[in-house]
C-alpha cells in the first residue's frame, strides 16, 4: 500500500516519516490508546470468540489486526512499565517484575521514577495534550521520607483521572473499602459503573479536543474491565476478588443462551460486552466531533486471560503471569485513515514495546533515547514489510502473596525459549505456535543462545 498521496493532501504539520523529500509534511495526528486489562486472544469477536464485541471488529474492519502482538509482559505492572518507557521491565530503577499491590507498604515506595523516560513526557514536550483515563498501576505512593510521588501527572499526562492501583471496586471504584479514584492528585466521589465512569470521561475529552494542527492530543483509556474486581468483605473485613458485572450488560450476554453457557464465562463476557459498548461510544465521539480521519487509534491488552477469572487465551498455551504464548501474545488493532490499509492483517511479530520507537518514526517526538528495547513497527502501519524484529525478552519476578513463580522467556525469529522453576523448553513458533513440543534436546545450540540473551 502506498499511502502517501492520501497523506499529502491531509495538509501540513510535521509527521516526516510518512512524507517524501518533495512533499509537504503531514498533521501530527491525535492518538487514543486503549488498554483492556486481562483480556485474552479468545476474548474477542473478530479473534475468533464467542463474546460478541462489534465496536473492536469494526476497528479492525477497518483497519490493521496484529495476529502476533506481544504485551511487554504477562503481568500488569511491568506490561504498563514497558508499554510507556519503551524498556523491559526487568530494567526498571525499582525491579518492577510483577505486579505493585496496593495494600503493602513495600510497594507504596515503589514505581515509574522520574528519570525513566515515557514517551508521553516527550510527546507532551513536542506540543501534545497528554491524558489518562482509568488505569495507572505504576505507583501508588511515596518515593522515601520526603520523597517525590509517582503520580501520572510526574510523568508526562496532563491529566490524569482514574486509579492507582491493580482494581477497583465496579460499583464504588475503591480498592476495597479504600478510596483510591483521582482527579490530578486528589481523590474524588464517583456514583456510577467503573468502565462507564472512564468511558464518560474520556468521551468529554474526545468533544473537547477539537484543535488546529499544531496542537494535537494523546489519550490513553486504561480500562480496568475485564479485570475482577476488588470488592470488600465486611464481614471477614477484608478485600474479595469479584467478577462484578454490570447487571444490564449480564443480561445481554444472557440473551445468548447457549452460547455462553459458564457463569463465570457469562459474567467475563458482560464485562467485554460493557467495555466495548463504551469503545464504540469513543469512535462515534471521534466521528462526530469530525476528528476521526485525524486520529491514530490504537487497542490492545496489557496481558493475557485469567481463566480463573473467565479469561481465555485458547488456542495458546498458558494465561496470565505465564510466559508461554497465551500470557503475552494479546489482541492488538490500529485504525489510521489514509495511512493504514483497511481490513488489513499481519503476522509479523510486534510488541507494546515498538510503540515508543514508531512514534519518535513517525514524528511525533523527538528526543527519543537510545536504549530503547523496541523498534518502529512505521512500515507496518504503510503496510510494508518489516525487518526481522529484534529479540524480545521477558522476566516476571516471584510472588509469593499471589503464589507466582518467576519465569524468563526470549523470542527471536521463530524460536521461543521458556524457563520457570529451573525447567527450560524451546519452541519453534511457526511450526508449533501452541508450544507443545520442546525442542531443547535437539537444537541445544539455538536454546544456548536464547539463554544468553535472557541471562
Amino acid at each position: 500500500m502506498n499511502a502517501r498521496p492520501l497523506l499529502a493532501a491531509a495538509v501540513v504539520v510535521l509527521c516526516p516519516a510518512f512524507a517524501g523529500a518533495d512533499e509537504p509534511s503531514v498533521v501530527r495526528p491525535n492518538v487514543l490508546l486503549i488498554v483492556s486489562d486481562d483480556q485474552g486472544v479468545n476474548d474477542v469477536g473478530c479473534y475468533g470468540s464467542e463474546i460478541p464485541t462489534p465496536a473492536l471488529d469494526a476497528l479492525a474492519a477497518e483497519g490493521l489486526k496484529f495476529e502476533q502482538f506481544y504485551a511487554a509482559s504477562s503481568i500488569c505492572t511491568p506490561s504498563r512499565f514497558g508499554l510507556l518507557t519503551g524498556r523491559f521491565a526487568h530494567r526498571s530503577a525499582d525491579a518492577l517484575t510483577g505486579a505493585l499491590m496496593f495494600l503493602d507498604p513495600a510497594d507504596a515506595q515503589r514505581g515509574l521514577r522520574a528519570d525513566e523516560t515515557t514517551f508521553v513526557s516527550l510527546l507532551k514536550k513536542n506540543g501534545y495534550r497528554t491524558h489518562l483515563v482509568g488505569k495507572w498501576h505504576l505507583g501508588h505512593g511515596t518515593i522515601g521520607e520526603g520523597g517525590g510521588k509517582f503520580w501520572p501527572t510526574e510523568h508526562g499526562f496532563d491529566t490524569f483521572f482514574g486509579h492507582t492501583g491493580g482494581c477497583v471496586d465496579f460499583f464504588t471504584c475503591r480498592y476495597g473499602n479504600v478510596p483510591d479514584w483521582y482527579r490530578g492528585e486528589e481523590l474524588v466521589p464517583t456514583d456510577a459503573y467503573a468502565t462507564d465512569v472512564i468511558t464518560d470521561e474520556a468521551v468529554a475529552l474526545i468533544r473537547g479536543g477539537k484543535r488546529d494542527e499544531s496542537e494535537p492530543w494523546f489519550l490513553e483509556v486504561a480500562y480496568n474491565a475485564p479485570h475482577y474486581g476488588k470488592g470488600w468483605d465486611e464481614p471477614a473485613n477484608r478485600t474479595r476478588n469479584v467478577m462484578q458485572p454490570k447487571p444490564a450488560d449480564l443480561e445481554k450476554v444472557t440473551r445468548l443462551g447457549s452460547r455462553i453457557e459458564n457463569p463465570l464465562r457469562r459474567a467475563f463476557a458482560a464485562k467485554v460486552v460493557g467495555m466495548d459498548a463504551g469503545i464504540a461510544r469513543l469512535l462515534d465521539a471521534l466521528e462526530e466531533s469530525g476528528q476521526a480521519e485525524d486520529t491514530l487509534v490504537i487497542f490492545m491488552s496489557d496481558h493475557g486471560g485469567d481463566p480463573d477469572y473467565g479469561g481465555s487465551n485458547a488456542p495458546l498455551r498458558g494465561e496470565k503471569a505465564t510466559l508461554y504464548e497465551g500470557g503475552v501474545r494479546v489482541p492488538c488493532l490500529v485504525r489510521w485513515p489514509g495511512v493504514v490499509q483497511p481490513g488489513a492483517t499481519t503476522d509479523a511479530v510486534a510488541t507494546a514495546l515498538d510503540w515508543f520507537p514508531t512514534f519518535a518514526d513517525l514524528g511525533l517526538l523527538e528526543d527519543a533515547p537510545t536504549n530503547l528495547d523496541g523498534q518502529s513497527i512505521a512500515p507496518l502501519l504503510r503496510g510494508e514489510p518489516l525487518p526481522k524484529h529484534v529479540p524480545i525478552v521477558w522476566a516476571t519476578g516471584s510472588h509469593a502473596e499471589l503464589d507466582r513463580a518467576a519465569w524468563v522467556a526470549v523470542r527471536d525469529g521463530d524460536w521461543k525459549w521458556v524457563r520457570h522453576k529451573g525447567d527450560e523448553a524451546l519452541f519453534d513458533l511457526a511450526a508449533d505456535p501452541r508450544e507443545t513440543t520442546n525442542r531443547l534436546a535437539d537444537r541445544p545450540e539455538i536454546a544456548a543462545r536464547l539463554r544468553a540473551l535472557a541471562d
